[in-house]
């Protein structure tokens, strides 16, 4: 079976070609330590710690990409679709570039605002529970239900900003609020904050990301029944949080409450201890409120909203790094970057909640730079918007309500399992989605089109079906095609053609591959297209 990789020109290489000259270096010092990798002992607490408060992004980016390299990405980006995210070419851009487009204000921290920010929440999820006792209706507990629950993920999305230091410049404030917000629903502050730590460190990762990555092939296969149909199927995906908190995601070992989990460095374990403490303290008033008030008042007033938190924590997480209309790539070894990796986050729109889970919506920017504060997430976005181009992908425009969010977040399940085992590059999603038994993905995903710069041809805006030239030249049908039509192909490099890999010339090598697609309209007669040269990285 051939082990593949996508090109930086909507190909396909064979992995041992890749030289990863598209990828961008890890950012350093801080977001290049792994958990595993950073030094232990008293000596590495401060820098650990403050990596820990702070979780931002560095000014500056070292890069492997020459000025050819980037004016090439450059072009290629600006002759690709339109507004379609190229996840085989690295970005033309820095971060510091992107930093820089960013007013300097939209950095500052005010913590008068951001507590103001807190009592807000704080007086609404009281004055609920006052008015909703007080009624004790059942026409009222439904509202007051959804409400809560909400309130309850805003207050999560305010301990949030504590965790990353965005909600003051302050540690020991940042580490107070966030503890009384985050026990308060059952949040372990410190634990997940690390754990988090370690998903911002490692965005878009295949491997190292910590939050709803997709499993390997070989893991996903291992799984039993039931532990497929609960990640995967709704509603059950809107309820893992409590036991993620408990066991991490399948493949990862450790546990948010334990000290000792491979999850935390041994200078964090009195962090863990203190956290977990105040989560059991929570747990103590619960049940002495539970046995004050009974059982049935507090699944009212508590248990249900907690379940409407939680389900509202699963989607948006979920829905940043997923989406079955925007097919988002995955990168592991030399292709990832914290840069390329940040750029496959997704901005939502909530609607009217926007406003109140506090604009966690605007997450580009906020994995980009964490250190921003949420009230100027939405300007630092816009200004941003012009360097970003087509790498920034426009959030669909919500209603009132963001129903439209649980049709994409159930499509998405259906649809993102697994990726390869194998590729020292990009695993795009939608390129093993379209490669179906090549890498071991379900037939039954659909395929992503995509707009290719080498396909404009105005027959191809009818329904097309796509002939890989693989070894079986299977048949795949595929979707409707709005613009022109993909160009996502398996190509035998003409640099391994009968045996010539130490002959081929430098140029060849890098550039070398040809790539056969046969397009077949449904409804007119049938066509046939040969591209030539395709490049590689």
């Amino acid at each position: 079976m051939a082990r593949l990789v996508l090109s930086e020109c909507c190909g396909l290489a064979p992995l041992r070609l890749r030289a990863g000259r598209g990828a961008i270096a890890a950012p350093s010092p801080p977001a290049a330590l792994s958990a595993a990798a950073l030094p232990r002992g008293p000596a590495a607490a401060a820098i650990h710690r403050d990596w820990a408060l702070r979780v931002s992004a560095p000014t500056r980016l070292a890069s492997a990409v020459d000025e050819g390299d980037r004016r090439s990405a450059a072009l290629a980006g600006e002759e690709a679709a339109g507004g379609v995210f190229d996840p085989g070419a690295p970005p033309p851009f820095g971060l510091a570039e992107i930093r820089a487009a960013i007013p300097k204000h939209c950095w500052v921290k005010d913590p008068w605002r951001s507590m103001s920010y807190v009592l807000r929440d704080v007086v609404v999820v009281l004055g609920l529970a006052a008015a909703a006792a007080r009624l004790d209706s059942w026409l009222v507990w439904p509202l007051y239900w959804a409400a809560q629950g909400t309130m309850f993920w805003a207050l999560f999305v305010l301990g949030h900003d504590c965790g990353h230091g965005s909600f003051s410049n302050n540690p020991k404030l940042n580490s107070v609020v966030g503890h009384i917000l985050h026990s308060s629903i059952l949040v372990p502050y410190h634990g997940w904050r690390i754990s988090h730590r370690t998903h911002h460190q490692n965005h878009g990762h295949v491997e190292k990301d910590e939050s709803w990555h997709p499993l390997p092939e070989r893991l996903y296969k291992s799984l039993d029944f039931m532990t497929k149909k609960l990640r995967f199927t709704m509603p059950f995906p809107l309820l893992a949080f409590p036991l993620y908190l408990f066991k991490r995601s399948p493949g990862k070992k450790g546990s948010h409450f334990d000290p000792s989990s491979e999850l935390f460095q041994s200078n964090e374990k009195k962090d863990i201890i203190t956290s977990t403490a105040s989560w059991l303290a929570m747990v103590g008033l619960l049940a002495g409120l539970t046995f004050v008030m009974g059982p049935i008042q507090m699944l009212k007033l508590y248990a249900v909203p907690y379940l409407v938190f939680v389900a509202w924590l699963d989607m948006v997480t979920y829905l940043h790094h997923h989406g079955h209309e925007d097919k988002l790539p995955w990168y592991r070894g030399k292709e990832w970057s914290y840069l390329r990796g940040g750029l496959t986050t997704l901005d939502r729109d909530y609607g009217l909640i926007n406003n109140i889970h506090h604009d966690i919506g605007t997450h580009v920017i906020h994995h980009l730079f964490p250190q921003i504060p949420h009230y100027h997430l939405i300007e630092a976005t816009e200004a941003a918007k012009p360097v970003l181009g087509k790498y920034y992908k426009e959030p669909k425009k919500s209603g009132p309500l963001p129903l439209h969010l649980f049709g994409a977040l159930s499509e998405s399940l259906k649809q993102d399992h697994y990726v390869s085992d194998t590729g020292d590059g990009a695993v795009p999603e939608d390129v093993t989605s379209l490669l179906g038994p090549l890498i071991g993905v379900p037939e039954s995903i659909d395929m992503s089109i995509q707009e290719c710069k080498l396909a404009k041809h105005e027959s191809c805006k009818k329904r097309v079906n796509v002939i890989l030239s693989n070894d079986g030249r299977r048949r795949l049908p595929a979707s409707d095609v709005t613009k022109h039509v993909i160009l996502w192909t398996r190509v035998q490099s003409d640099a391994h053609d009968g045996g010539q890999k130490q002959s081929a010339p430098k140029d060849q090598n890098r550039r070398g591959g040809t790539a056969q697609v046969r397009l077949v309209e449904s409804e007119t007669k049938g066509m046939a297209t040969r591209f030539g040269r395709t490049r590689l990285a």
